[in-house]
């Protein structure tokens, strides 16, 4: 699965949260809930156009309107980009990103035993 720079990601944000969207829905997407300045028409239709032939993106015609919707899932592109985020900055060691979390105090000790018990159930009747 190839990368996504920042504008794709966050018309892929707005295609994630809508279903099926218009350049003028991801537009007003972007602009309500990113809090982003809202994009030029062209500008979101051309990285539409990027995205469909990354494979991220699927369209229909409606009239003389494109109607855009995802062919990845959110859930499918984080998974990937994690994974590539560990390999790239922690050697491919889950146990170095998360001691990395811990360390910059962006994962408390509290957060971190509620994953243990969420990877682990009997984790919590163990002493």
């Amino acid at each position: 699965m190839k990368k996504l720079t920042r504008a794709e990601e966050e018309i892929m944000q707005a295609a994630w949260a809508l279903g099926e969207c218009t350049v003028g829905d991801i537009r007003t997407y972007l602009e309500t809930q990113l809090q982003l300045p809202k994009p030029a028409q062209s500008t979101v239709s051309t990285v539409a156009r990027i995205l469909l032939e990354k494979g991220f993106l699927e369209h229909r015609a409606y009239g003389r309107t494109f109607v855009y919707s995802p062919r990845v899932s959110k859930e499918d592109y984080s998974r990937q980009s994690i994974k590539q985020l560990v390999s790239d900055y922690f050697g491919g060691s889950a146990n170095r990103l998360v001691s990395f979390l811990v360390k910059q105090e962006d994962l408390s000790l509290e957060e971190l035993n509620r994953l243990v018990e969420k990877l682990d159930p009997d984790q919590k009747s163990k002493p």
